[in-house]
């Protein structure tokens, strides 16, 4: 059992992005050329988040996004948050966010149609949310010219926290009154 933990913590520590169970069994079948049973995998992600729940480590493993991933513990946050204020000029612009925003309401999208809704050129912000790697283009339209579609990606949904579009706060949840500030005028 111990070799097979091992295994199944490496994996899960050495993925970009969540692993599902799916992932895993298939690497150790890969691996050890035998089906490992689901019940042997389950029981070793058991015994891994055991194991990292103990004090002496600053990360635990946590099921997010269809799948496992380390992540740091919350007493941990303000050492994170330093790190993440040093590392600040590599957030999203204002132009970037609200591009990214009309792709994730609009998907798929063109270019054009950002800029028209936008009102401004919106090339940069385009291409830095593809090197940032959270749009991808999803194709081509049917229309003169070809323009490529836009359109979120499963990064995108990692670097959110959301599962699915749907997970997308839709414009009645900012109507809330407790979402306002001020005081309204009559």
């Amino acid at each position: 059992m111990d070799f097979l933990l091992n295994h199944i913590e490496a994996l899960i520590f050495c993925s970009p992005k969540p692993i599902t169970n799916g992932d895993l069994m298939a690497c150790l079948k890969e691996m050890f050329e035998a089906e490992i049973p689901k019940e042997d995998i389950d029981a070793a992600i058991l015994a891994i988040k055991e194991k990292f729940l103990k004090d002496a480590f600053s990360f635990e493993l946590v099921e997010s996004g269809g799948g496992y991933q380390f992540l740091t513990k919350p007493a941990y946050q303000a050492s994170i948050g330093i790190l993440l204020k040093q590392q600040s000029k590599k957030r999203l612009s204002t132009s970037a966010l609200e591009t990214l925003a009309i792709i994730a309401y609009k998907q798929p999208v063109t270019k054009s149609e950002l800029e028209q809704i936008r009102g401004v050129n919106c090339d940069y912000a385009v291409h830095k949310l593809l090197d940032k790697e959270l749009i991808e283009i999803k194709g081509k339209a049917e229309t003169v010219g070809k323009p490529l579609l836009y359109g979120t990606n499963q990064q995108f949904m990692d670097y959110f926290g959301i599962n699915n579009l749907k997970d997308l706060p839709t414009p009645k949840d900012f109507m809330l009154e407790e979402n306002t500030i001020g005081e309204e005028k009559e």
